[in-house]
């Protein structure tokens, strides 16, 4: 910090010229990149990349269509319509269109790296679910200081980031070792013998007819499927809350799963009120005979997630059957078997919390301490002929 004060104290003291997004940065449409198979497997090469928060949604074997990114020539992958955004160093395929694929622009008035994390200090919420990239979001000014203060300010960013990474990579490890015993042991207790009823799942529970507005929604409590984290993980705020209209409501212990590509396997159980998009499914449960908390274990098995997609409707972009989810099979042992079995699993659970919750607690705090200082580094006093 103490460099980087200096170096401004010598090079900019009067303040800095501040220039709009889209003098620096051009764009492409990522149409000739989009996969058009669903095969993803973990042992392909080439990943599907979507600029949402789930990022990498699985790997191809396409070997057409593929963006040649590298570390030598990087680009930005920017969701059109929520404004997020990725930084990519590697070859890819994208999931669909909409998004933008961001290279700069040529000139040698900024580093590529700086634009990046210039953009991330940008605090901007899209009040619609509309294309931000051409008419809002390349419009917004971002201070330019020389390229020696860019050199400095991306040096330290970029430390924190690898250190971040760092952690994120240990507890990834670990959830992985917790997520595959309770997949284990969820398997086995939810494995009945013929003496155990079966009923369809619409026959113990409906989805959601009530409605909330948005004026009742916030990040905390709006549920949209970007904000579903895949692979059962539950869910994380929203970067975007709609400004009007009405959403499907939700309470606390309804479940609520992504109908949008269901082999990603996005389920919640809630613990609050709130709202969701017509892309997530809300279901109540209506049967005094069935605990929420069971009903959620036999819903995140794999089982469920596999007949989802067996039913599924559309191939670029598959749907979860409404009809078909309401004719699975559930087993449906008496409530104390229920409650025996919530115990055990609730107990991995809470081994898995303490590291998905616990620890991220304190990655929070020092992401809050990283925005904190990032926000710092990044702010410039304009120079006196822009005021």
């Amino acid at each position: 910090m103490s460099k980087l004060s200096q170096l401004i104290a010598e090079l900019c003291p009067n303040g800095v010229e501040y220039i709009v997004l889209e003098k620096l940065l051009k764009y492409e449409q990522p149409t000739q990149y989009i996969v058009t198979s669903e095969n993803y497997d973990h042992s392909y090469k080439t990943p599907v990349l979507t600029a949402g928060q789930s990022f990498i949604l699985g790997y191809t074997d396409e070997s057409n269509g593929i963006y040649q990114a590298s570390k030598s020539k990087p680009v930005i992958i920017f969701d059109d319509f929520t404004t997020s955004f990725h930084w990519v160093d590697f070859d890819f395929k994208v999931k669909s269109s909409a998004m933008k694929i961001l290279t700069p622009t040529d000139g040698n008035l900024t580093i590529f790296r700086y634009l990046f994390y210039i953009m991330k200090s940008i605090n901007y919420q899209p009040a619609s679910h509309s294309r931000q990239w051409i008419s809002k979001y390349s419009k917004f000014k971002i201070p330019i200081p020389p390229i020696s203060i860019q050199q400095e300010i991306v040096r330290i960013l970029d430390s924190f980031t690898e250190l971040s990474t760092e952690i994120s990579t240990e507890i990834s490890t670990e959830l992985i070792a917790r997520k595959k015993q309770y997949q284990y042991y969820r398997d086995t207790l939810l494995t009945f013998d013929n003496n155990v009823p079966r009923v369809k799942l619409g026959e113990i529970a409906k989805y959601s007819k009530s409605r909330i507005p948005a004026t009742k929604l916030n990040k905390n409590n709006y549920v949209g499927v970007d904000n579903l984290l895949a692979d059962k993980l539950g869910k994380t705020k929203s970067d975007y809350v709609p400004l009007s209209g009405n959403y499907a409501g939700y309470g606390n212990g309804d479940i609520l799963i992504g109908n949008i590509r269901p082999y990603l396997k996005k389920i919640w159980l809630s613990d609050r009120i709130g709202g969701a998009s017509g892309d997530v499914l809300v279901v109540k449960i209506i049967n005094a005979g069935v605990l929420n908390r069971y009903l959620f274990h036999t819903l995140s098995s794999d089982c469920f997630f596999h007949y989802n997609m067996q039913h599924a409707k559309g191939t670029k972009m598959p749907r979860g059957n409404k009809q078909a989810i309401m004719k699975y099979i559930i087993p449906l042992p008496p409530l104390a078997e229920q409650q025996r079995i919530v115990d055990i699993l609730d107990r991995f659970d809470i081994l898995a919390n303490n590291i998905s919750i616990g620890i991220p607690a304190e990655i929070e705090a020092r992401d809050k301490q990283y925005q904190y200082y990032r926000n710092k580094l990044l702010s410039f006093k304009r120079l006196k002929e822009e005021l």
